[in-house]
Order: structure tokens, then sequence, then C-alpha cells
């Protein structure tokens, strides 16, 4: 991978993270923490949306809005862990 692509993914996997962390309110992780839920939220919301046999458009915009469906849905997860936990 080049220093190009990978420069590529941080910034999509940090805007979908934060994205998602605005959207799901109260869940924000920091900087670092929303790069690494945005890059877990690309391939869960590309697992997730391949299931469903949804198709969104390709580019930077398609790969952000997949990454934050990705996003969101662990962010909720993450919700749920967390009040299971208490």
């Amino acid at each position: 991978m080049s220093l190009q692509g990978l420069l590529i993914i941080l910034v999509i996997g940090a805007i979908a993270g934060w994205l998602a962390g605005m959207i799901v309110k109260g869940f924000g992780l920091g900087l670092l923490g929303n790069i690494i839920l945005g890059i877990v939220g690309a391939f869960v919301g590309s697992w997730a949306l391949g299931m469903l046999h949804i198709a969104i458009g390709g580019g930077i915009v398609g790969s952000i809005i997949n990454a934050m469906i990705g996003a969101i849905l662990v962010l909720l997860v993450i919700g749920v862990i967390r009040k299971a936990a208490r």
C-alpha cells in the first residue's frame, strides 16, 4: 500500500468516525479512537450493506457514507455492551 492510499484510509476513517460520533451522541472517542472506529466501521459497513444487497455509490463520498454507517453500528453495539456491564 502506498503512502497516499494509507493517508486516504486514515482521512476517510477520521471523517466517518467523527460523523458517527456526532450522530450517536455521547460516544466521542478522540481523534485516534475516531480514526480506528471509522476504519473498523468501513469493514462492518461493507459487510452489513453487502448482506442486505445495498450498494452505495463509489468514490470518496460513498466510502465515507459506508464507513459512517458501519461506525454507527459499532457505536450502537458498544453502547449496548456498556449498558449491560453496568
